[in-house]
């Protein structure tokens, strides 16, 4: 059985003005799913219960109340915060980039110019998350079999016959 409800949901909109709400952001799927959690707890629903009919941890539920409690619809806005600064400025990741531009490099080559030119290490991944940003592609070496015989293509038609 379930313990009786501790902390009181405040209705800081109207259940109707809570449903148009609901209507209108569909697209901003994280505030949609926080008013979701706000409407199941309208309804009477435990924070145990409309954390789990919306797919979240009770700790969050805990925190997408309080802060509904407190701020309202607004406090439902998720905060950004911007994350760590870049360790390459602006221009050097403009001729990083110009450097890129000229030819071919794999990750590695790509770390390695980042760490004697620009004197910043990075991890491999965090230069593959470069290069995606600068619009670069890269692919993973394809790996030859040392045991693969030179003619298994022919070996392959002769067995399965098939003819080209």
């Amino acid at each position: 059985m379930a313990r009786p409800e501790e902390i009181r949901i405040e209705k800081h909109l109207a259940a109707q003005d809570l449903e148009n709400s609901i209507k209108t952001l569909e697209k901003d799927t994280r505030i949609l799913k926080r008013l979701y959690f706000v409407r199941y707890r309208y309804e009477g629903k435990s924070v145990e219960e409309a954390a789990k009919l919306v797919g979240i941890t009770k700790n969050n539920a805990y925190i997408w109340q309080e802060r509904w409690n407190e701020s309202g619809y607004h406090g439902l806005i998720p905060r950004f915060a911007g994350g760590k600064p870049s360790k390459l400025t602006t221009e050097r990741k403009e001729e990083l980039m110009d450097r890129l531009s000229s030819g071919s490099f794999t990750t590695g080559e790509v770390r390695e110019m980042i760490r004697d030119r620009f004197g910043v290490e990075y991890t491999p991944k965090q230069v593959r998350v470069i290069m995606r940003k600068m619009g670069l592609r890269y692919a993973k070496p394809f790996q030859h079999d040392h045991r693969r015989p030179a003619d298994a293509e022919e070996q392959l038609k002769k067995t399965s016959g098939i003819d080209e």
